[in-house]
């Protein structure tokens, strides 16, 4: 097995740069899978790191320099892996904060993943995440929600937000399928990459889309389900707390053939 490659800024990090890290909470990320070098999605990858940068720390770097710095924790392993790129201030958390502070790169790379098999119960949770659309650290109620779910019995969980919708599962995206077209819930949520990637494939193949509230009242009259995330663009998912939903094959090999549809990109 391939030592994991640890980088700040474009090079190897250091445990006196690594170690103020393991107590700080204030950053965000992306995670990403690398096949042959190549990622699909980064556009998105880096949007999300650059929106991100801003709303926390008021400045973002260039989408080159944050590109380079992924290039070469990539060039410094092997050519599939799994990689998380996280920014963080060096002012870190707990301070006031003041004039907008360019951020620090964190790369690391691991073995790369696919994803469980499926098809994966869910247990409902009530949940809103703070600022929903960053992908930020030190989420607690994530794992804590997802290994209460597991001592209950299921898989995972998903969220019902304050509104009593369907919004997003612990680390997951939700989707849906009516029977004629993917539903995706309408909630305030994180937007995962591999959630664009789909949708505009989905676009380019003319599968109809649509987007709208779900609740766990609509459950049963779903036709299909599936979780997705940086790993797959779909697991079947068969149970909804108490509701089963049917396994919907062609839903499945439809999220997955607009996955593969988009192209391949050089770091």
């Amino acid at each position: 097995m391939s030592t994991p490659v640890v980088q700040r800024n474009g090079r190897a990090a250091t445990t006196g740069e690594l170690a103020p890290l393991a107590f700080a909470g204030f950053a965000h990320f992306t995670a990403m899978q690398v096949r042959g070098g190549k990622v699909r999605g980064l556009d998105l990858h880096l949007e999300r790191l650059r929106s991100a940068s801003m709303e926390l720390f008021g400045k973002a770097l260039p989408d080159e320099q944050v590109r380079s710095y992924l290039r070469s924790a990539v060039e410094a392993g092997p050519a599939d892996v799994s990689l998380t790129a996280t920014m963080y201030s060096s002012p870190g958390e707990f301070t006031a904060g003041g004039e907008p502070v360019e951020p620090d790169v964190l790369v690391r790379t691991g073995p790369p993943a696919s994803g469980p098999e499926g098809p994966l119960t869910l247990a409902t949770v009530e949940y809103d995440r703070y600022l929903p659309a960053v992908k930020h650290v030190g989420e607690v109620a994530k794992t804590h929600l997802m290994r209460r779910a597991v001592q209950d019995g299921f898989d995972d969980a998903a969220f019902v937000d304050r509104r009593g919708r369907l919004s997003e599962a612990t680390i997951w995206n939700l989707a849906f399928w009516d029977g004629d077209a993917v539903v995706w819930p309408e909630a305030e949520m994180l937007v995962g990459t591999t959630m664009g990637i789909v949708r505009r494939q989905l676009d380019r193949l003319g599968i109809p889309q649509r987007v709208r509230q779900v609740t766990p009242a609509d459950v049963p009259g779903l036709a299909g389900a599936v979780v997705m995330n940086s790993w797959t663009p779909g697991v079947a998912v068969h149970r909804i707390g108490a509701t089963r939903v049917p396994a919907a094959p062609r839903f499945l090999d439809l999220l997955h053939q607009a996955y593969q549809a988009e192209p391949l990109t050089d770091l």
